[in-house]
């Protein structure tokens, strides 16, 4: 009797001491998988805004809305040939 309490306490323990472990490696992964969602979707959204934002790089960077935006607003315009000076070093 006292051989089988020597061999089943350990195995009691190891068995106990494994289903602890298991369960607490489901929950991390679990975390895991939540938090894996989380950045996936917010990959995702980013994706979405990096292409807004180059579609109005493209639509801001064209010369003729440069050249609109600083004749209307900034009253710029191009110089006659008299008003360009050559310097030469």
């Amino acid at each position: 009797m006292n051989w089988r309490l020597l061999i089943g306490l350990p195995l009691l323990v190891g068995v106990i001491v494994t289903a602890i472990m298991v369960v607490e490696s489901r929950q991390h992964h679990r975390q895991l998988s939540v938090q894996l969602s989380a950045l996936e979707t917010e990959r995702d959204e980013l994706n979405i805004e990096f292409g807004r934002l180059q579609l109005e790089q493209a639509a801001l960077g064209k010369t003729s809305r440069i050249e609109r935006v600083a004749a209307e607003q900034l009253m710029m315009r191009s110089p006659t040939p008299t008003e360009v000076e050559v310097l030469r070093p």
